[in-house]
């Protein structure tokens, strides 16, 4: 069973996060950052989307510049999964590669052209549903 959680950034500089089924969690193995997602194969009719980045299962950062869709030992200065301690420093990391497969958790993207339903749900249906429970 493959589900994903995807991650949306929105253009007022929020995020949408939204549990796929697994007939449209199928659409984005393959996938890789900096790819077009059609929003039609995933549910989202009308949009289109960008995917930035992601993590694994475990929680390892997903990186552009490591190919497939393994984990990686690399020795980085900067970037995805880096916190700098110090300049000059460099660091040894867990990272995963650019493909989304079947054991990553969660893709993050970004929305490259509007639909007419909006992702997020206005707040004062969401404060009458808290207020209702």
């Amino acid at each position: 069973m493959v589900s994903l959680k995807v991650v949306i950034g929105l253009k007022d500089g929020t995020c949408v996060q939204k549990e796929l089924a697994e007939e449209y969690s199928k659409e984005l193995l393959g996938k890789s950052i900096g790819d077009e997602v059609s929003g039609d194969a995933i549910g989202f009719a009308g949009y289109s989307f960008h995917v930035t980045g992601g993590s694994d299962y475990c929680g390892f950062p997903m990186r552009k510049d490591i190919p497939g869709a393994t984990r990686k030992r690399i020795l980085a200065v900067s970037g995805i999964g880096i916190h700098k301690k110090a300049k000059g420093i460099r660091q040894r990391k867990t990272v995963c590669g650019a493909m989304i497969h079947p054991k990553t958790a969660q893709v993050n993207m970004k929305i490259t052209k509007e639909g007419k339903e909006p992702l997020k749900a206005a707040p004062k249906e969401e404060k009458a549903e808290a207020a209702a429970q």
